[in-house]
């Protein structure tokens, strides 16, 4: 039985039936939860063996699954029990700032009231860059949102329209003077947009009077309906300078400048807001795009907007990275943000040179309740990898990255198949025949995949595709002359 894919048709519901029925004060759901964000080694503390094995399974006649309910029993099977002690803490410094762990709510919908971010605080969530604070009437759309999904999986991306605080600038900081006062030792950031230098320093003069931790300057939000701000500021370097030199000579809090994906070179704005005086750079923010569906239609009209969610974790990876080995930016701290839902996604950002990330998707698609999986899976990969701190961590991936013509061209990774976990589909013929190298052979008969090795040029397609994960790779050996 595949646990994650079971998990994948979880409802995650709120308050979870199931786990109101279980008899014996076991969170079903909480391990199912566990399971779909990649946590898989602490499943045991809230659903085992131990606990199940002689449960007639009152969790699943409550599960209230459309189609058929989630095999919890099954789900349990082979899980050990588990408690975790003496976890290592996920305390780091972020601009001097103290964090006592690395998550962060973006700024976005999801921190844009007292009671939300109070909420999320209480949770467990370090800090929040709370939502864009700005001079002037802010009108939304209805709808504001879209989403782009793939094969049943209804939200790997993410559009939306949303702008800017509805607030006016005294409420907003009103707000973040009190969640200040109510929860000190957590990280609160005002999110700032000006339309002029001198709103843009009036900003941050009330962020600093308002007892704010630090300031993020929005140079990089793609749907403005106001010409001249967001992502039209960030994608002009000596206007970031310019702009970032303007709110360092108003404040004296840590500013960070948040820039948009919407650009070639990322590494030419982010200097330049070093330049004008920087503390840390925060990327990246959603990506222009556009679906087409009447669902994304505002009385008939549709418009660019933002795009995130995991499909963009790979290209705000690529901007870290192209940020993290240029020579002026390598020291400069990194706020990652972009497709995080789960801690690897957020290990992944921590390799590459982050000191913390922003998560904001997934938030909206699952909740704050996130944040358990996000520290309980960070801490125990830590326990299990004997590493202390994250500051061991950071950038460690980076040295692995080098430019194409330094890769190793004289060897390849044969596939070989798993006979046991092999269903027959033929996806891996298919593919390779009609998009790769026709290295597969399928006999219909017996159903029986095989590899030609003499035309395999060790691409991988087929392990790509395999849904039963029957595709496994060999050792590398040398290329042989005409591949």
């Amino acid at each position: 039985m595949d646990k994650h894919f079971e998990s994948t048709r979880c409802l995650v519901c709120h308050d979870a039936p199931c786990t109101q029925a279980c008899p014996r004060g076991n969170d079903p759901a909480r391990g199912v939860r566990a399971h779909r964000f990649e946590n898989n080694y602490c499943v045991g503390m809230f659903l085992n063996e131990d606990m199940c094995a002689d449960c007639d399974a009152p969790c699943e006649k409550a599960c209230i699954h459309p189609d058929f309910p989630l095999r919890i029993k099954q789900m349990a099977k082979g899980v050990a029990a588990k408690q975790v002690k003496d976890l290592p803490s996920l305390e780091m410094e972020f601009c001097g700032v103290r964090c006592e762990n690395p998550f962060f709510l973006g700024s976005s919908v999801i921190a844009s009231s007292y009671e939300m971010i109070a909420k999320a605080f209480k949770m467990g969530w370090a800090g929040v860059m709370y939502k864009t604070i700005t001079f002037g009437d802010i009108e939304e759309v209805s709808p504001r949102f879209d989403q782009v999904g793939k094969e049943g999986t209804p939200f790997i991306g993410f559009r939306n329209m949303e702008q800017l605080s509805v607030h006016t600038p005294e409420e907003d900081f009103a707000i973040l003077s009190r969640l200040k006062d109510e929860f000190p030792s957590k990280v609160v950031v005002a999110s700032i947009m000006g339309r002029n230098d001198d709103e843009w320093a009036q900003l941050a003069r009330m962020a600093q009077d308002a007892g704010c931790d630090m300031i993020e300057c929005n140079f990089s939000c793609p749907h403005m309906a106001e010409k001249g701000r967001g992502s039209d500021v960030g994608q002009k370097p000596e206007l970031v300078r310019h702009l970032t030199q303007v709110v360092k000579a108003a404040t004296s809090l840590p500013v960070i400048a948040k820039m948009t994906p919407n650009i070639t070179h990322i590494e030419e704005p982010a200097t330049a807001a070093v330049e004008g005086g920087a503390d840390a750079i925060a990327a990246i923010n959603t990506i222009k795009s556009v679906t087409l569906k009447r669902r994304s239609e505002v009385a008939g009209k549709a418009t660019i907007s933002g795009y995130s969610g995991k499909a963009v974790k790979p290209i705000a990876q690529r901007f870290i990275l192209d940020m993290r080995k240029d020579e002026k930016l390598k020291d400069v701290p990194l706020s990652g943000i972009g497709g995080i839902e789960t801690w690897r996604d957020a290990l992944q950002y921590i390799v590459l040179g982050c000191s913390n990330v922003q998560v904001c998707t997934a938030v909206m698609q699952y909740g704050y309740r996130i944040i358990d999986d996000l520290v309980l899976g960070m801490q125990d990969w830590m326990q299990r990898e004997g590493i202390k701190t994250l500051e061991e961590v950071r950038g460690r991936a980076l040295d692995q990255f080098v430019a194409t013509d330094q890769l190793d061209r004289s060897t390849f990774v044969l596939p070989r198949i798993d006979r046991d976990k092999c269903t027959g589909c033929g996806r891996c013929y298919i593919s390779c025949y009609d998009g790769g190298h026709q290295a597969i052979s399928f006999d219909p008969e017996t159903r029986v995949p095989r590899i030609i090795g003499r035309n395999c040029v060790g691409c991988h397609l087929c392990m790509l595709v395999c849904p039963s994960g029957a595709m496994l790779p060999t050792n590398r050996i040398p290329v042989k002359k005409g591949m």
